[in-house]
């Protein structure tokens, strides 16, 4: 048995989804179902005896302590999280709550749980924390793709939020003995993922005939992560990771925001052909604050360490996601509530834009 925290959220989900599919052990799912779990993306679980869910918050530590009492797991995989940068600049305090005190709240819980396992229970149990490559910071054009021994630099709330969290797990490592592993990853993409991040946004407003919004000059540059292939790592880490240890998980995909802009409508143009390009649908609104200009994630560590490496490129990555999102028009439907309409306006209807 496994403990996933944040499993019906994108990553979280696809993470479950994909463990089960391989004939991982039974998983006990703990989600709050903010506006990002959805529940909807478990679906395909709701008979299935592997799959226990439970709808609650990683910061009610006697809920948790009661989860690892009565199911045992000899792991905790860690997603829960608010991830959004624009939402951390309108709202941080949603940030601190959760990446901060909620991850705090785990990791006291898992210290406690520890103490009730026997010698070998102790040395298989793991803790394994899933982060972000923005706890890193900014990189310069020629600068070299932050490593494990990067420091941490975030510069935004979000970013710094996460970057707390990791420190946490170092400390309880370091202080505790409690066997963590940390994951930094680059910009996830692939199924399930809500349409408030840049793929599924732009697909959606594409095929409904709206602006693509795209942040000042559009040549911010990210490593882009296929989830099936983060998923993959997150298995290597918790089958053989060392205690203690950061790996960074790395797509090896440096592309512009208007680079992967311009390949979605080439795609789109492909699969779902209109009278006119997509491209035209492209405009350039206000920045947001402080926005990294560069993240590039250097990860021979991992592949060095222990065989891991992204099977998709973005290409191919990019073709299945579009895909799905085409194939699966409901489930986009169902996710844009009137929460997330409102979430649209509040972020964009003040960024002034043109069509390029």
């Amino acid at each position: 048995m496994i403990l996933v925290t944040g499993g019906a959220g994108f990553i979280g989900a696809n993470f479950v989804l994909d463990w089960l599919a391989r004939g991982g052990e039974p998983v006990v799912n703990l989600d709050k179902l903010t506006y990002a779990g959805n529940p909807d993306n478990l679906a395909s679980l709701q008979d299935d005896a592997r799959h226990v869910f439970v709808q609650g918050d990683i910061g009610d530590r006697p809920l948790v302590a009661a989860l690892l009492e009565r199911h045992r797991p000899r792991a905790i995989v860690h997603f829960a999280a608010e991830s959004h940068v624009d939402r951390s600049i309108h709202g941080p305090a949603d940030f601190i709550r959760t990446n901060i005190d909620g991850t705090f709240s785990l990791l006291e819980a898992a210290r406690g749980y520890l103490g009730t396992l026997d010698a070998p229970g102790r040395a298989a149990f793991r803790f394994l924390h899933v982060s972000t490559d923005e706890v890193y910071g900014s990189l310069l054009p020629g600068d070299a793709p932050f490593s494990e021994s990067t420091p941490h630099a975030p510069n935004s709330p979000y970013a710094a939020s996460k970057a707390a969290s990791d420190h946490l797990v170092r400390a309880w490592h370091h202080t505790y003995g409690l066997p963590v592993l940390t994951g930094n990853c680059s910009n996830n993409y692939g199924p399930l993922q809500f349409p408030e991040k840049l793929i599924p946004l732009m697909i959606a407003n594409a095929l409904a005939g709206k602006p693509l919004p795209v942040y000042g000059d559009g040549r911010q540059v990210r490593d882009w992560l296929y989830v099936g292939d983060h998923c993959a790592a997150l298995r290597c880490l918790l089958a053989a990771g060392l205690p203690g240890e950061t790996y960074n998980i790395g797509g090896w995909n440096e592309k512009t925001n208007l680079e992967v802009v311009h390949t979605l409508c080439a795609l789109l143009d492909e699969l779902r052909p209109t009278a006119k390009s997509y491209r035209d649908q492209i405009a350039f609104v206000t920045d947001r604050p402080g926005h990294d200009r560069r993240y590039a994630i250097d990860a021979r560590k991992i592949e060095s360490a222990l065989g891991w490496r992204p099977a998709e490129t973005f290409e191919t990555g990019l073709r299945k996601t579009v895909q799905w999102y085409l194939d699966h028009q409901d489930w986009v439907q169902k996710v844009q509530s009137g929460e997330y309409q409102q979430w649209i306006t509040r972020n964009y209807a003040q960024r002034a834009g043109s069509s390029t």
